[in-house]
């Protein structure tokens, strides 16, 4: 019998508008759909072919949302694995077990389990995974373009969310939409104002915790794809664990309420860089995945209420 795939991709991720949309889609292996590629290599008219297709002949199909407030809340690396829990849950219960293997487009395990496997530019390479990648591409431009109805003037339908010049002169003109613009990038983020994330109940009330999610935030900005937060073992816990590129990064995030007396960074001892580095030491231990990195210990300190970024050492000697 042939084998059931499951595919994951993600849409809307670096949009400074609109929701995240992770597709779900599961393929047996001999399921015929021809033309099936990343969405992003495709006309507008032809993954809405596709997506009828898939629709029409795939086992099971999950899409996951999260709108823009949420992603400011809980920064972009939780909104991905939020995204992605939503839209497997979808896959009813029947399939899910069902499923030979589960793969992931990119480096990142947004899915706890076993038959979870990652692979870089899998949207272009396995038809499951092409096939999600199309599917939460139209559903994210079908919103967007429904979007523009309401509010024309930002011209939704054309940039779907993204950093255009169009884009960019719209906010200049007509300011930046509460709840549809992802307030916590950097270029949204310019425009109104410093960025206060609003409380919810997936984070704590602690200052402390607001942040690590800032810094976390910081670094999704930085280009760095955020794969742990808050790894312990029960001698070192490391706050971020990052890659960026081919260097995976160890952060520490340390938090004052005022710098008066100096920024968070101070705290950082000996003693306690030294447990930064048992730590990495540790972690490649049990993620024989990141052997071949190059490896960095960073640091990032905050200050002020909300909490802001103060300080960020790329390198600590």
């Amino acid at each position: 019998m042939s084998k059931l795939v499951l595919g994951i991709d993600e849409v809307g991720r670096g949009s400074w508008a609109g929701p995240l949309v992770v597709g779900a889609v599961a393929l047996y292996q001999d399921c015929l759909i021809d033309g099936l590629n990343d969405s992003k290599k495709l006309t507008p008219r032809r993954r809405e072919q596709l997506a009828r297709h898939i629709q029409q002949r795939a086992a099971a199909i999950g899409i996951g949302w999260v709108d823009a407030h949420v992603i400011d809340t809980i920064g972009l690396s939780a909104a991905l694995r939020l995204a992605s829990e939503r839209a497997f849950s979808q896959i009813p219960e029947s399939i899910r077990n069902a499923i030979d293997s589960i793969i992931i487009d990119g480096r990142d395990k947004f899915i706890d389990d076993p038959r979870v496997t990652t692979m870089i530019k899998a949207d272009g390479k396995i038809k499951a995974v092409s096939a999600a990648s199309i599917i939460a591409k139209v559903a994210r431009d079908h919103y967007m373009t429904n979007l523009d109805i309401t509010l024309s003037e930002y011209a939704f339908a054309s940039h779907v969310g993204y950093g255009t010049a169009s884009h960019a002169a719209a906010l200049t003109s007509h300011g930046v939409i509460d709840g549809i613009h992802r307030q916590s990038f950097a270029p949204i983020a310019k425009m109104s104002g410093t960025y206060s994330p609003a409380p919810t109940d997936r984070i704590s009330e602690t200052v402390g915790r607001q942040a690590e999610d800032i810094a976390a935030a910081y670094l999704d900005q930085q280009n760095h794809v955020i794969i742990d937060r808050n790894w312990r073992t029960n001698m070192c816990e490391i706050d971020i664990v990052s890659t960026n590129q081919r260097t995976l990064c160890f952060t520490e995030v340390k938090y004052r309420s005022n710098s008066v007396h100096g920024d968070g960074l101070a705290a950082i001892t000996p003693k306690k860089l030294h447990q930064m580095r048992r730590g990495a030491e540790m972690y490649l231990a049990t993620h024989p995945e990141f052997r071949d990195f190059d490896i960095k210990l960073s640091a990032i300190a905050l200050s002020k209420t909300p909490p802001v970024v103060e300080t960020y050492i790329d390198t600590i000697l």
